[in-house]
């Protein structure tokens, strides 16, 4: 290849690996309270209640996954399922909720529980929040298709933003609540 295709093709590859991943700032800051997360659960423990999760899991170990509902996809799916399969690993305490923001919380409800029969998701409530921008004090950037919030101890220990995700990217959130973790 000459070098002039070398100059042509590299500026390509640079914007194709910038978009990559975690290329989007969105989710609380770290060390922050866990806000509020009032949700209506589709699936998980309070099914067809709302329910205000940070509350629920209070101190526990929690990965909250906003997921900008017309952004759901097949790697978005492998990366959650293969996150519900590991987290356990980390801590029995671990839980995954994971929020749609939409603005049709009726096709979600009717959506969510066939996912979750076909997935069979174990340690992941799938939940619903009406709206892009997520709950209040959550900072949701809607240009992230996924944004991963991990909290202990009612704090925020890391955000990340996504405009792509798969299955590559879960061992990054599991040494973030590894590390979130180890904090006394």
């Amino acid at each position: 290849m000459s070098l002039r295709h070398c100059l042509l093709v590299l500026p390509l590859l640079l914007v194709a690996l910038s978009a990559r991943a975690d290329d989007v700032a969105s989710g609380p800051a770290t060390g922050a309270n866990v806000p509020a997360a009032k949700v209506f659960d589709a699936t998980g423990p309070h099914k067809d209640k709302q329910v205000d999760y940070a509350a629920d899991r209070k101190d526990k170990p929690t990965i909250y996954l906003f997921i900008q509902s017309d952004k759901f996809d097949r790697p978005m799916n492998r990366f959650m399922k293969t996150l519900d399969d590991q987290v356990k690993k980390d801590s029995e305490d671990a839980y995954v909720v994971a929020v749609w923001l939409t603005d049709d919380t009726d096709r979600e409800k009717e959506k969510l529980p066939r996912i979750q029969q076909s997935v069979q998701y174990q340690s992941t409530a799938l939940t619903i929040f009406a709206g892009k921008d997520g709950p209040k004090g959550w900072n949701v950037n809607p240009d992230a298709h996924l944004t991963v919030v991990i909290a202990n101890k009612g704090k925020v220990a890391q955000s990340i933003g996504y405009r792509t995700v798969n299955a590559t990217d879960v061992p990054k959130v599991r040494e973030a609540l590894r590390k979130a973790l180890d904090k006394k």
